[in-house]
């Protein structure tokens, strides 16, 4: 038997949505062949290049720069999580180790507090 419908969701989904952004992408780069001169401003620097090459680099540009400023708050939360995850983990091996030791039919020993 395949595998669960919720797992294929994601890739479909994804493909819905890319597939289309690319075909507009496509049209555009192909409407847009027109070339444009790119000048530095304070430099004598230019480049030609085609219109739709030029929009679409500063639109990548723009986009990945917006990534990076939505990723560099959630360094200090992904952080925290890591760190709670390892703690976890050590708690869990702590009790494991402490219910393992503890003789049969008595209780288990109390836990220490926090540290």
């Amino acid at each position: 038997m395949g595998p669960p419908a919720s797992a294929m969701t994601g890739p479909m989904l994804r493909a819905l949505l890319l597939v289309p952004f690319l075909l507009v992408l496509i049209a555009f780069a192909i409407s847009n062949p027109q070339p444009v001169t790119l000048g530095l401003w304070p430099t004598d620097i230019t480049l030609e290049a085609p219109l739709s090459l030029a929009v679409l680099i500063i639109a990548g540009v723009f986009f990945f720069l917006g990534a990076l400023i939505g990723w560099i708050p959630g360094l200090a939360t992904r952080g925290r999580a890591r760190r709670a995850e390892k703690r976890l983990s050590a708690l869990e091996a702590e009790l494991a180790a402490r219910t393992k030791a503890a003789p049969a039919g008595s209780a288990a020993p109390a836990l220490a507090g926090p540290r």
